[in-house]
């Protein structure tokens, strides 16, 4: 699975010293396993709990537990909190935000702001930075020296404008904080693969970003089926990349049912042509009528013959 991942420094080690603070405190169950048992004794673990952050969450992200034991809420989180408010995480998204990236209250909140003064640096607005560290709550564990490699990445890589990239990045702000192997290897697949040219994956990216972060093997079936059964040509496809977002067998059916009443019809020189837009994202009762000339009875008739 494309995932996010925390940088190496939210995964460091405690010494002992830290550990040993955490042991010393007075009442603490030992034996426990689960954050649960501490809050009774923790002040900090209850406040954060009032927050909305869901213990048993952040327990599976490895040292996150020790790393709040160790935190005071008065003297480390409260300022965390504060700057997350001014870069724009919503009071009531603040508790999901901590849940899935529990790290941040342990950064120097200094390299936190100079990240921020980066990203403005590189004209994002404060609506797109709040968007950004919202939907990739990682964002600002990177490093500026990380985040403009990858800004610049996409923008040599895709060969995009600096307002392009930028775009990219507000819209899936995940590419700037997962790995960057699965990007280049769906990269060579829609170049040496599936033969689509520089400027058309520039422009399949552009439209549907996520296609640099989808499963090798569902572009590779999606692309096989649409341009080698179907028939659709590059040129086509590029116009149209979001089919590669859809389900292959919601494809399949509609196809089929098409080419069954005599209306798979694809070329848009042709007065009957349908585009790959309407054969994928209109809802059933909508594709049927209009587009199929044809009953919900009929297209749910004709998919149990398949």
């Amino acid at each position: 699975d494309w995932d996010d991942i925390p940088p190496s420094s939210a995964l460091e080690e405690i010494s002992e010293e830290e550990a040993v603070k955490i042991i010393a405190k007075p009442l603490l169950p030992l034996q426990s396993s689960t954050l649960r048992d501490y809050v009774d004794h923790s002040e900090t673990l209850t406040k954060l709990v009032h927050l909305g952050v869901d213990l048993s969450q952040v327990e599976k992200h490895q040292k996150a537990g020790q790393l709040l034991l160790t935190l005071d809420f008065e003297k480390d989180i409260k300022k965390i909190l504060l700057f997350l408010k001014d870069v724009g995480v919503e009071d009531n998204q603040l508790g999901s935000f901590l849940t899935r990236n529990p790290y941040i209250l342990g950064e120097d909140l200094e390299a936190l702001e100079t990240r921020v003064a980066y990203l403005k640096s590189k004209k994002f607005g404060k609506a797109e930075i709040a968007q950004m560290v919202s939907r990739a709550p990682y964002l600002l564990l990177f490093s500026v020296e990380r985040l403009d490699n990858r800004l610049g990445f996409f923008k040599n890589e895709l060969g995009l404008s600096v307002t392009k990239t930028k775009d990219l990045v507000v819209r899936l702000p995940r590419l700037l904080t997962g790995k960057l192997e699965p990007v280049k290897e769906n990269l060579q697949v829609c170049q040496i693969e599936l033969g689509f040219q520089r400027s058309e994956i520039q422009q399949i990216v552009f439209k549907t970003p996520k296609i640099l972060t989808s499963s090798k093997k569902k572009l590779r079936k999606t692309f096989d089926y649409i341009h080698n059964v179907m028939g659709i040509p590059h040129d086509i496809l590029t116009r149209f990349p979001q089919v590669f977002n859809s389900k292959l067998l919601r494809i399949k059916e509609r196809h089929l049912f098409l080419k069954f009443l005599g209306r798979a019809q694809y070329d848009p020189a042709q007065p009957s042509y349908i585009s790959l837009h309407q054969l994928v994202s209109l809802p059933d009762e909508v594709f049927c009528t209009e587009i199929a000339k044809a009953s919900m009875q009929d297209f749910e008739k004709f998919l149990k013959t398949l």
